[in-house]
């Protein structure tokens, strides 16, 4: 996995939620408090996730076979999603279920001190990992908003594990402020409350990692910033006089497919041609690095059919060409 994987912020998460899942179950035992159980659930799913994303990482670098000739870069958007799912259905699910139950047969809080002092070192622990995660994301995002980085990021590591710290801050919180009201007015109902709200927020989060990873999943093009990059180094206005039409496709979070028509001089020799090519492929590789496999078909544009949209070397989203 590449440093854009993000894999410090993976590794620091993972190491916080196994030591935070072990203090919240021991706090579960000793007080009984439905927070706490659903906390160490949802921690010890994290620990699960991140887990996920480490292999979905080490899978995606495997060589590419003639079964998979474009590689398995796109195992790390897959095991991304299995981390929505187990989000979703093992920390979500249980926690509504368990805050449900607490909430119908409410049971009073012993020995208060170890679910506030495990809170308490949980919300510091992971405002830590949180605060690696954010680190890692701002040597990527540039100048994008934190909402805009993980709507766009391609490799899907570094939102998640920013959307599962986030959550489980909040989480921490919501545990803490119903065990804390369960403990002022004596009526365990709290307690349940706060562990039905954990359940919600984690189901949320799960629905937007799994709507974001879905749209990876399916094949997301090049940013707007690659696509102009390419797009300036493919045309060099002497052999590749236009882009006639082009897509782009990421294969992997740092593999770019760049499939394009481009129309050459018409009486170019088959040489040239070649030649012309060669040359926009190794200017798109110096400009955009991660493109890695490109496919240039050379044609002969013609203006009047392509205004007026007869060309058959269309392709949908894109202009026409004619021959």
């Amino acid at each position: 996995m590449s440093a854009s994987g993000g894999t410090k912020a993976i590794v620091a998460a993972l190491a916080a939620n196994l030591a935070i899942a072990a203090s919240k179950f021991v706090a579960f035992l000793f007080s009984g408090s439905s927070s706490m159980l659903a906390e160490s659930v949802h921690s010890l799913a994290d620990s699960g996730n991140q887990g996920l994303l480490l292999l979905g990482g080490k899978k995606a670098q495997k060589e590419a076979t003639p079964q998979h000739p474009f590689g398995y870069g796109r195992e790390r958007y897959i095991y991304a999603f299995l981390v929505s799912i187990v989000l979703f259905s093992v920390g979500g699910m249980f926690a509504i279920y368990e805050g449900y139950e607490k909430i119908k047969h409410p049971h009073e809080i012993k020995a208060w001190y170890w679910p506030v002092g495990v809170l308490i070192f949980a919300i510091i622990a992971e405002t830590f990992s949180f605060r690696t995660a954010i680190k890692e994301s701002n040597e990527v995002r540039g100048g994008l908003s934190w909402k805009e980085f993980v709507r766009r990021a391609k490799a899907p590591e570094l939102p998640v594990v920013l959307l599962e710290d986030l959550g489980a801050l909040i989480g921490l919180i919501l545990a803490l402020v119903g065990v804390s009201l369960a403990l002022v007015t004596g009526n365990g109902v709290w307690d349940g409350i706060g562990t039905l709200c954990i359940g919600i927020l984690l189901i949320v989060i799960a629905i937007v990692l799994a709507a974001e990873t879905k749209s990876l999943l399916l094949g997301e093009a090049a940013g707007v910033d690659e696509v102009k990059k390419i797009e300036a180094a493919l045309v060099d206005g002497t052999t590749v006089t236009r882009i006639i039409h082009m897509r782009t496709l990421h294969l992997g979070p740092e593999e770019l497919l760049v499939a394009a028509k481009v129309a050459v001089e018409h009486d170019d020799t088959a040489a040239e041609v070649a030649a012309a090519i060669d040359a926009a492929e190794e200017r798109i590789r110096a400009a955009v690095p991660i493109a890695r496999v490109i496919y240039l078909e050379p044609d002969i544009y013609n203006e009047a059919a392509a205004a007026a949209g007869t060309a058959p070397g269309g392709t949908p989203g894109g202009p026409g060409t004619a021959h």
